[in-house]
């Protein structure tokens, strides 16, 4: 038989977790904005209303439309402002990945990290340590950008990508000044254009 004070307790600490998935920031294209937001998790979550924090373990995934966030560990933070803030660990050997549909076209940006951190107020994503970010064109890679610090500002939407700092001894100028990678891929021709072009 299962017991009552259990089963309510239960439901007065699933109303505030409830609650708390308001607080998560939408990264997917517009339209994704008015979607409902789902979290799973391994392990049970914690809500700070105080602290507007809220902290979910073990194998997350954070889906809104299109957009997806999978990572051991993601805490988001409202601060006084409303705008929030969110970070997703990954795990030794798995890291943190993140996927959004580009507004208006059929294009994704897709990344993995071992730090993936999300500000609202700039709609910025950073990627941090061992980072490589992808656009996906119709789902062939278009463009691919790998370095120690990716950021991608979606409101811009440009990149900006940082090597590692510099080992000792390396010769290399300043931190910061490690090799990054970066692969941009020749746009398709449109159908027909190879038949038409004069020979």
């Amino acid at each position: 038989m299962a017991c009552k004070f259990c089963a309510a307790m239960r439901s007065r600490l699933l109303l505030p977790l409830f609650a708390a998935l308001a607080l998560l920031p939408a990264w997917a294209e517009k339209a994704d904005r008015g979607k409902p937001l789902t979290i799973e998790a391994d392990q049970p979550g914690t809500l700070d209303l105080i602290k507007q924090v809220v902290v979910f373990n073990g194998n997350v995934v954070v889906a809104q439309g299109s957009m997806a966030i999978r990572a051991e560990r993601v805490e988001v933070r409202e601060r006084p402002d409303g705008h929030r803030s969110a970070t997703a660990l990954g795990s030794a050997g798995k890291p943190a990945n993140f996927r959004q549909k580009r507004e208006g076209v059929d294009e994704f940006i897709e990344g993995h990290a071992e730090r993936i951190e999300y500000d609202s107020r700039g709609d910025v994503v950073r990627f941090a340590g061992a980072a490589q970010v992808r656009r996906l064109r119709g789902g062939t890679p278009a463009d691919e950008i790998t370095g120690e610090l990716i950021t991608y500002d979606n409101g811009n939407e440009t990149f900006s990508v940082q090597g590692a700092p510099a080992a000792a001894g390396s010769g290399a100028s300043a931190p910061g000044g490690g090799r990054v990678r970066v692969v941009i891929q020749p746009k398709p021709e449109p159908p027909g254009a190879a038949a038409s072009a004069p020979r």
